[in-house]
Order: C-alpha cells, then sequence, then structure tokens
C-alpha cells in the first residue's frame, strides 16, 4: 500500500499537468475561430492579376505539410451606385467564399446557380427579387440567382474570421448595404474582370483543421505552419511576388499560453508530490525496520554464517519486492484510470504515460534501494559494529523531543509572504497567474504545523494520563489507558489524519472559491448570460421588446457624470432576465419592488460602500432617497451608485439616458435577430458571460489545488489505513485484555463503548482539528490567490458544511468499522490460549 500510494501520487502528478496542458489547448481552441488553428494568409489591396496566383501557390503546398485545400475568401471594395431596378443609390460589396455556398449561407429564395446571392435584409425593404440583374456604372453584373439571410452580428462561428467584411453592421453610420456573395469563384472572377476591378480589396485563405486536443499536438501544428508559410514566401518570391500575401499564425500565442498553463501547473505540485513521494520513502523505511524486527533472528543466524549486510538487505528485496512492485504497478495504473476525477478535463499529451511510468519506475527502484539499504545498515551496525541499543533509543528520543512545529511554521511563513502578492502576475499583462511554487506550499505547511502542534499536545496529555482516576467509568478508564499504552501510534494517526483533512479541505476550498469566483465575477459584471447594447427607442418603450427574448430579457439604462454609477432597470422584468451573482435573490427582489414608493426625491437603491457617497443621480434629476443598501449589483459592481426604476423618471428624463442596454438570459444570436427583425440595431458593445472574462487564469489555479484535493485523499486513505493497522496490531493484546475484563463483570456494550470513546476521540480531534485549519487557511488563500482582484467581486471561501460533514460521516463510518474490528478480536478470542501465548 506505500508504494501504491507513492506512485500514484507520482505518476498523477506527471498526468495532472499534462491534462492541464490539454484542458488549455481546448479552452484556447474555443475562443479562437475555427480557421485559426493553422496559417492564415491574409492581406489588402491585393492586386487582380497576382490573386491566382497566391491562390494557387498555397493549394501547391499545402499538402506536403499535412493541410487539405484552403478556404478562399475575396471581397471587392464597396460599390457605391449599384444599380437594383433603374436605382443606382445601393452600396454593395462583391464577395466569394470557398464552401459558403451551399453550407454556411441560409438561402431563403431563388436558388445557387451560377450567378450572385443577395441579402435578405436590402431585398425584402427594396422589394428586389431572384432574378434581377444589377449593374454598376452602366457594366451589368452576374443575375441575383437568389436571396440568403444576412450573416448575424456576431456572425456564427464558421464566419468567425470573416467578420469584419462579411457582416453588415445596421447602424446608422454604415457604408454597406449588402454583401453579395458570388455563388461560385468562375462567377467572382468574371464579375471583377468585368468591371476592371485592379485590386482584390481582401484576401484571405485559410484552412479548418480539427481542434489541437494536447499541447504536442498543438506544437505539431505550428511547426507545419511556419513550414508551409516559409515555402510559400519562397515559391512567390520565385515569382516575383515575394510581399503579395502576408502569412501568420493566429493560434501561436494560444500555444505558447497553453505550454505555459502546463508548465505553471507541473512546478506548482512538484514541490506537493516531492513532498508526498519523501512521505512514501518513510513509509518504505519503517517498512524495512519492522520486517528486520519480525526477521531478527533469521538474520543474525544468517550473519553468524558469514553474510554481508548487501546479501540480507537483497533478502529483503527477495522477501518484499514483488509486494512492492505490484503496488507500485497498481498506482501507476490507477492514477490513470481515476484521472478523469482528479485531473483538469484535458487529453494527455504525447510521452505523458511515458514520463509517469518513468517516475513511477524511479520510485520503486528508489524505494527497493532503500529497503536494501535500510536492512543492511542495520544489520551492519547491530551485527558487525556491535552498536547498542540506547544510541538508538536516544537518537529516536532525539528526534521527537526536536521542535518540528517551528521548522514547518517557518516554512508557512515564507510562503505568506510570496503569497500576498501571488495575484498580480494577471494585473501585468500575463495571461496566467505567476508561478510561486513556495506560496502553494503554505496552506500544507500551515496544516502541517498544527496536526503537529496537536500531536505533541496530544503526547504530552496521554503522558500525564496516567493520574487520571476515572474508574467509576471504566470504559473511559479503559480507552485512555489504551490511548497512553500506545503513544506513538496515536499521535501518528493524528498527525496524518489533521494533515491529510486539512490538505483536503484547503485543496477543494481554494479549487471551488477559483471556479465559484469566475462565476460570480462575470456575472456581476455582465449582469446576465447575454448583454446588448441598443438603441434608445427600446429604452424609451417607443418600440416594444421583440416577443421572441421579452420573457428573458429586461433593459437597463445607465447615467454617469455625477460620481455615480446609476442603473435605470425595469423592476418588473429585472430579477427574470439578471443574475445576481451572490446576491440574495429575495433581498434583491425586496428592494426592487420598493422603487415605486412614494416619497419626496426618486426612490433608489443605494450601491457600494462609500460613506461619503452623494445623493445627487444626474443633471435634472431629483437627488436620490435610499431605501435599502447592497454591497454590489449587477453591471455597476462594487462602484459607488444608485439604482433606480425606469417609471420614476419621466419621457423625457428617459430619453436624456445616454446609454441603453438589454440583459438576457438568451444567447447572443437571438438577441441580435430579434432586435433586427424589429428594425432595431445593436451597437458594438456586446458581451456574454462566457467570454467577458478570460477563465483560463482561474481554471489554472484550480487545476493546481486540485491536485492538493487529491494529496489530501490520499492521505485520507493512509490515515484509515494506519488507523485499521493499529487496532490489528494490538488485536492480541485487546483480545486478551477484553477478554479479562468480560470476565470481571464488564458488559460487551460497555466494553463497545471504550473502544468507540478510544477511536471516536482520535479520529474526532483529526477532523476537528483537520476541517478547522483547512477551512481557515482556504478561507485566507482564496482572495490571494484570486487572478483578477480587479473584479468584483472578491473571491471568497464557499460554503465548507458540506465537506465538513462529508469527512465526518466517513469518520465515523471508520470508528464504527474499527471498533467492530476490536470488539470480533475479543468475541473470538481463546482467553486461555492467548494467557499461554
Amino acid at each position: 500500500m506505500t508504494a501504491l500510494l507513492a506512485c500514484f501520487l507520482g505518476t498523477a502528478a506527471i498526468l495532472q499537468a499534462s491534462a492541464a496542458g490539454g484542458a488549455a489547448v481546448a479552452y484556447q481552441s474555443g475562443i479562437a475561430c475555427p480557421d485559426y488553428y493553422g496559417p492564415v494568409f491574409s492581406k489588402d489591396n491585393v492586386p487582380a492579376a497576382a490573386a491566382p496566383q497566391i491562390i494557387d501557390s498555397v493549394r501547391r503546398q499545402a499538402p506536403a505539410h499535412g493541410f487539405a485545400a484552403p478556404v478562399t475568401s475575396r471581397y471587392t471594395t464597396v460599390l457605391v451606385g449599384t444599380e437594383f431596378n433603374g436605382d443606382s443609390n445601393y452600396k454593395v460589396t462583391l464577395a466569394h467564399r470557398d464552401q459558403a455556398v451551399p453550407g454556411h449561407l441560409d438561402v431563403t429564395n431563388g436558388s445557387v446557380g451560377a450567378g450572385l446571392l443577395l441579402g435578405t435584409v436590402v431585398a425584402k425593404a427594396e422589394g428586389i427579387k431572384a432574378g434581377t440583374t444589377p449593374s454598376f456604372r452602366g457594366t451589368p453584373l452576374p443575375p441575383v440567382t437568389g436571396l440568403y439571410r444576412d450573416l448575424a452580428d456576431p456572425a456564427p462561428r464558421w464566419w468567425c474570421s470573416q467578420q469584419r467584411n462579411a457582416v453588415v453592421s445596421r447602424l446608422a453610420n454604415d457604408p454597406l448595404d449588402s454583401v453579395m456573395f458570388a455563388t461560385d469563384g468562375k462567377t467572382f472572377d468574371d464579375a471583377v474582370h468585368a468591371l476592371g476591378i485592379p485590386a482584390i480589396k481582401t484576401l484571405h485563405l485559410s484552412f479548418y483543421e480539427a481542434p489541437p486536443k494536447t499541447v504536442s499536438e498543438a506544437e505539431d501544428l505550428l511547426e507545419r505552419s511556419k513550414a508551409l508559410i516559409a515555402d510559400v514566401k519562397a515559391d512567390l518570391g520565385a515569382r516575383g511576388l515575394g510581399d503579395a500575401i502576408t502569412g501568420s499564425l493566429p493560434f501561436e500565442r494560444s500555444v505558447e499560453i497553453s505550454n505555459q498553463a502546463e508548465s505553471n501547473v507541473l512546478i506548482s505540485i512538484l514541490p506537493l508530490a516531492a513532498i508526498s513521494i519523501l512521505v512514501g520513502c518513510a513509509g518504505i523505511g519503517t517498512v524495512a525496520l519492522q520486517w528486520y524486527q519480525r526477521r531478527q533472528p533469521q538474520l543474525r543466524l544468517l550473519a553468524a554464517r558469514g553474510s554481508a549486510p548487501g546479501a540480507l538487505g537483497l533478502l529483503a528485496v527477495a522477501e518484499l519486492g514483488l509486494p512492492i512492485v505490484a503496488g507500485g504497478v497498481a498506482g501507476a495504473v490507477l492514477a490513470r484510470l481515476l484521472l478523469g476525477v482528479y485531473g483538469p478535463p484535458g487529453d494527455l499529451g504525447d510521452g505523458a504515460l511515458l514520463s509517469g511510468s518513468l517516475v513511477a519506475a524511479a520510485i520503486l527502484l528508489v524505494s527497493l534501494a532503500l529497503l536494501a539499504g535500510v536492512i543492511a545498515v542495520r544489520t551492519h551496525r547491530e551485527f558487525e559494529l556491535g552498536r547498542i541499543k540506547s544510541g538508538r533509543r536516544k537518537g529516536v528520543k532525539l528526534l521527537a523531543i526536536f521542535p518540528w512545529e517551528l521548522l514547518t511554521a517557518g516554512v508557512a511563513l515564507l510562503g505568506w509572504t510570496r503569497l500576498v502578492d501571488y495575484g498580480k502576475g494577471s494585473r501585468l499583462g500575463n495571461p496566467l497567474p505567476q508561478v510561486d511554487p513556495l506560496a502553494l506550499t503554505y496552506p500544507v505547511f500551515v496544516v502541517l504545523t498544527v496536526g503537529l502542534l496537536a500531536a505533541r499536545l496530544a503526547w504530552l496529555a496521554l503522558l500525564a494520563s496516567h493520574r487520571a482516576r476515572l474508574w467509576s467509568r471504566p470504559a473511559l478508564q479503559l480507552a485512555i489507558r489504551r490511548l497512553a499504552s500506545a503513544r506513538a501510534p496515536v499521535t501518528g494517526v493524528l498527525v496524518i489524519g489533521t494533515l491529510a483533512i486539512g490538505t483536503l479541505a484547503t485543496g477543494i476550498g481554494i479549487a471551488r472559491g477559483q471556479e465559484e469566483a469566475l462565476h460570480t465575477k462575470s456575472a456581476i459584471f455582465v449582469g446576465a448570460e447575454t448583454r446588448v447594447d441598443t438603441e434608445s427607442v427600446i429604452g424609451t418603450g417607443k418600440i416594444p421588446l421583440p416577443a421572441e427574448i421579452s420573457g428573458t430579457t429586461t433593459i437597463v439604462g445607465e447615467l454617469t457624470g455625477s460620481g455615480n454609477v446609476v442603473l435605470v432597470v425595469d423592476p418588473q422584468t429585472f430579477r427574470r432576465a439578471a443574475t445576481l451573482g451572490p446576491l440574495d435573490s429575495d433581498e434583491v427582489g425586496r428592494l426592487l419592488g420598493g422603487l415605486s414608493s412614494p416619497g419626496a426625491g426618486i426612490p433608489a437603491i443605494r450601491v457600494g460602500n462609500d460613506a461619503a457617497q452623494k445623493t445627487q443621480l444626474a443633471a435634472g434629476l431629483p437627488d436620490a432617497r435610499t431605501i435599502g443598501e447592497l454591497p454590489m449589483f449587477p453591471i455597476v459592481g462594487t462602484k459607488a451608485g444608485y439604482v433606480i426604476s425606469r417609471e420614476s423618471l419621466s419621457t423625457a428624463q428617459l430619453a436624456a439616458v445616454p446609454k441603453w442596454s438589454l440583459l438576457s438570459g438568451s444567447s447572443m444570436t437571438q438577441v441580435t435577430e430579434a432586435l433586427i427583425s424589429v428594425g432595431v440595431a445593436t451597437a458594438v458593445n456586446r458581451v456574454t458571460r462566457e467570454s467577458a472574462l478570460d477563465a483560463l487564469p482561474f481554471y489554472v489555479v484550480s487545476w493546481t489545488f486540485s491536485f492538493m484535493a487529491l494529496l489530501g485523499a490520499v492521505l485520507g486513505v493512509v490515515a484509515v489505513l494506519s488507523l485499521l493497522v493499529a487496532v490489528e496490531v494490538r488485536r492480541r493484546q485487546n483480545a486478551l485484555a477484553g477478554a479479562l475484563v468480560l470476565r470481571m463483570g464488564m458488559r460487551p456494550r460497555a466494553l463497545l463503548a471504550s473502544h468507540l470513546m478510544e477511536l471516536g476521540a482520535l479520529s474526532g480531534l483529526a477532523v476537528v482539528i483537520g476541517v478547522a485549519c483547512g477551512v481557515s487557511v482556504a478561507g485566507l488563500s482564496v482572495p490571494r490567490f484570486d487572478p483578477a482582484t480587479f473584479l468584483a467581486p472578491r473571491s471568497a471561501l464557499p460554503n465548507p458544511t458540506p465537506l465538513a460533514l462529508t469527512v465526518l460521516a466517513v469518520g465515523v463510518l471508520v470508528v464504527a468499522l474499527a471498533g467492530w474490528i476490536a470488539m470480533r478480536s475479543v468475541r473470538t478470542a481463546r482467553t486461555a490460549e492467548l494467557i499461554r501465548a
């Protein structure tokens, strides 16, 4: 079991880091355009005669580097004065994109035969139908064979990289009426040639590759992209077109970030993994000493017959090597099988399994070498040098009285000084939090210090327990005496149990704290699942909300300039659409309901903690009359501000609000399409909770401390096994003592209660100290590890009650099991045989 746990943690550290890199790559792939994983060739104002040669060069070179045919996009300049049905006031752009037709343009009328596709917005507004032949300055263009539904703003994911050129923004000052897509490349070329257009305004070539799943896949894709760009540049240079196109690597930065995320997690958890492996090696050393004690007569005989200490060490390896190797292999296999439970949601990179296996093999070799070395040194000292046991006892006594808790407290203090400034990395433009392994060890060393201190106090208490005289309660007296007779195992189990529970509580608290921080920060920052700025006609009520989104959407206005942020809300619809983060929904609902209360001034909810906050709302508005206070509010955050009702403002006052937004639980596409359907434009300020914040820094902290939680869980297994083994080792002693007290008249129920008191006191102390220490350390650390401290609310510890109850329940089960084992040995004992033995 010792080898299993050591190899499990060593392998898990490697797999955890590799999976973190894969999860980072998957996250970066999800926020990047799907044709940006590979190389991108693009340039504006490309000579029309050079465009075919550029496209041909990229298409010929791509297969040699593992890329399929590129998707080519071409756009002309705005053709001002395009004529439809005799009206020459239209402004259009001719475009063509491979694979757009059919598949990625929704043709609602007509066909996709050779010709042009016109957007339905202009077509319906101006009565232009399929079959119309447009012209530009007297030159006929290919006929309009079909009408397509204009691309929404923002564009669908396949069109992500073409947002600037393929999407028409319906703002009042937009210079473009529609993008007319040619159904095939020949139609586009013929139109450009017929019009005599000298240059393609934008030429764009990219590749729709499968998103990389691991860092190694992303790096391979990056290297192939660099090679393709170099070959295309060389080929065009040979044709005299060296500067005709520019190659770029949009995903290069994402690869660097993913690689850094993997390195950050690995470096951060290495100290914890090293500590756990050292503890495992110490366990192997303990196993070696126990084996030596059991085999001492045989070893003495072999040494007397001339066996060298090294040979005796190899004898230990021969006896214990197979279970150690079996345990180590099982630990490595379990680390891989359970990765989905404890690790990040990412695929393993190439070589991760091999590296993890090598680490496990190294741990096994060290364990076997340590086993042989301990036995060899011990036999050499005792059989050849004749060292007396008193010297060993003095050394053990010195180790016992050494103030180890002072040493661990010093390391914890050093980690705390480094933790204070931990979160500054992301504020300096670094997308990931800084790496400081010493700061990450702070929680572990605090818990370890508390555990060592508790063990020392327990040791002293047990030393003085012989003064206890509680024979009026024999069950309690016997429990105290049993604890006192096994001080070393008791303090050992107490240290391991406290460290396990404290580390588990700390790891889970910090990991979940960062996940909840991301959730609540995005909720307060955005205010809903989707926020879209819109025109004032929606805010003033001249145009009602579209029916498609009215059930999930609310309208908010924003006023600034008076020193306060004033949010104008609709109390009736705000609660159903807004996300309140950590705020109490009932309290918010109560305060929103009070915004219509009569009285002097405008009833308002005061936001923030500024004691000197003024009551002035905005020019031309009465002062605020505070009906309640909240520490923060959606969109406002923790800044000084007020929340007022739309009903408190007149029509003229509503018209003076400079900024109106929609908060909606619907998707961005649903909101924008619904607004366009009623002729309302959406401004460029659009945000969703998924895209509002860079979640990767939060994930990296969470992935790092999930390993600490894993370490706590493993130590918890060690603590449980230690307790059960301690009971089993004392089986004969407990059986004899129990049988005798039963013969003397104690009831079995009282004897069971005595064992439960003994074991319950030990496990209960570990649970109470571990949970209290772990929760306290996590509460102090969570805000320090916040990678976005500039956004409200500040990261806070999640509710620790479920964890505490779970740990308590497990502790009760373990105590019950250990008590059953102890009583079973008493019930099955043969008193006469025990006395003879």
